[in-house]
């Protein structure tokens, strides 16, 4: 299917038609955020809901695929998302300027969130709202005054809800550290059911023992994403192209794989690299939602369907 740059139907695949003269193609323009179907008022400020007529916001603040017509039927898939956006300014416009289909995760305690995330949006990608959670060694690690606790969670809604308000537009919800949290069933059920509930993924870098998150989605209707492989966030490049050529290896064997990453210097120069020549390689580089998609469907019980 051929479609000009501009709106974008969810789920929708564009084939990309390579330009004569070698002209660049025009950039894609997301969907508007926030629309207003998708937002509810709370005394955080505005969060996202799922509008009265169905619309989610992992849909409509998704990006599509958008494949090179030069690929094959069946090529293998590939997301990565790179996170810890909005903590500094140079990683974060370097990783705004990576190809589009990478995923872009802004931490919650980030400064000046809303305008990034819109500038990362204008530049076509598609984005995730960070959220800390309580670590083993907490308090001693701290990662930030709304950190999700599982000491304390009667405030984890009023915590969750106010990193919501900080900006818009992001089609999920990503973890920031969260072993002890993450391990808790009690802490961790009312905040995925929230994330379930207001039409978002949750995706995260942890290894699956210290999660409970994909033994709850079910009954929770949430998808759960979880990244295969986690960049090496070391400072050596040898390293960090290790890992992307085992992710690589991995979508080539399974079909489709997910990557993590941080959005540190030498990470974002090696992935630069990798990712702009993916597609002569034969592997389609995807927006994260698009997995989504491909995910088993959440069963969803009457309990955990929300009012509109």
């Amino acid at each position: 299917m051929n479609r000009p740059a501009g709106m974008t139907a969810p789920g929708a695949l564009i084939i990309q038609v390579p330009q004569p003269g070698g002209v660049e193609a025009p950039a894609l323009a997301l969907n508007p955020a926030p629309d207003p179907r998708l937002v509810e008022k709370t005394p955080q400020g505005a969060i996202p809901r799922i509008g009265a007529d169905g619309a989610r916001p992992s849909e409509v603040y998704a990006r599509p695929v958008i494949v090179g017509a030069g690929l094959k039927p069946g090529a293998p898939r590939l997301a990565l998302y790179v996170d810890g956006l909005g903590l500094a300014p140079g990683p974060t416009q370097a990783a705004i300027a990576l190809p589009p289909a990478v995923t872009l995760a802004f931490a919650a305690i980030g400064e000046g969130l809303a305008r990034q995330a819109a500038a990362a949006r204008d530049a076509g990608h598609e984005i995730l709202l960070q959220a800390p959670m309580e670590p083993p060694d907490y308090p001693a690690n701290d990662p930030g005054p709304d950190t999700l606790l599982a000491s304390d969670p009667a405030r984890n809604l009023p915590r969750l809800h106010a990193m919501m308000a900080r900006f818009s537009g992001y089609v999920g919800l990503a973890n920031y550290l969260g072993g002890r949290f993450l391990a808790d069933e009690p802490a961790l059920t009312p905040v995925l059911r929230d994330v379930a509930a207001r039409g978002l993924i949750y995706v995260e870098d942890v290894a699956g023992e210290r999660s409970l998150a994909s033994a709850l989605a079910g009954r929770l209707g949430l998808t759960v994403l979880r990244a295969d492989v986690v960049v090496d966030r070391g400072d050596g490049a040898e390293a960090v192209k290790a890992s992307l050529d085992r992710l690589e290896a991995m979508a080539r064997e399974r079909g489709a794989a997910i990557g993590a990453a941080s959005a540190l210097p030498v990470a974002t120069a090696q992935i630069k690299r990798w990712a702009e020549g993916l597609e002569a390689r034969g592997v389609a580089l995807v927006p994260l939602s698009s997995m989504a998609l491909a995910a088993p469907a959440p069963r969803v019980s009457g309990a955990t369907q929300r009012k509109k």
